[in-house]
């Protein structure tokens, strides 16, 4: 009898043994997936636009990639404005920066002044002027 008993206390530690392995395992594959998706995921810090031109200034803040600006209600960034084309200018984050891509408007797409022809690296404090519109452009320091 004796015998029988310690073949089933060894059975029952080996099979604990067996669930303890295969918690830890299953707890470190699902850590590691976790730390994957966040490192492969960055972070887009928020766009902030604010229109300079309108009393009181209207700012929207934008955390998706890309921000199209236009006259178009389909845009991200709509102004109503006549001198803004329908798919004016893109904002767009890559490469850990946010950039200024003019979409072949009528009246230009300027950057502090400055006519913007090639996608261009905007930073806070930047002023962009799409038709007669200019709009004042903060970042976030820190991805949201």
């Amino acid at each position: 009898m004796s015998g029988i008993l310690v073949l089933v206390i060894r059975l029952l530690l080996v099979a604990c043994l067996y669930a303890f392995i295969g918690w830890a395992l299953y707890t470190l594959w699902k850590e590691l997936r976790e730390q994957a998706g966040a490192i492969s995921a960055p972070r887009i810090p928020a766009l902030t636009l604010t229109r300079l031109d309108e009393e009181p200034q209207e700012a929207r803040t934008f955390h998706s990639r890309e921000v199209v600006i236009g006259r178009s209600a389909s845009n991200e960034c709509s102004i109503l404005n006549e001198t803004v084309s329908s798919r004016h200018a893109r904002l767009s984050y890559h490469h850990n920066h946010w950039w200024l891509e003019d979409l072949n408007s009528t009246n230009g797409t300027y950057l502090n002044d400055e006519r913007v022809s090639v996608p261009t690296v905007i930073v806070s404090g930047d002023e962009v002027r799409v038709g007669q519109v200019s709009l004042l452009v903060s970042i976030a320091d820190k991805p949201s």
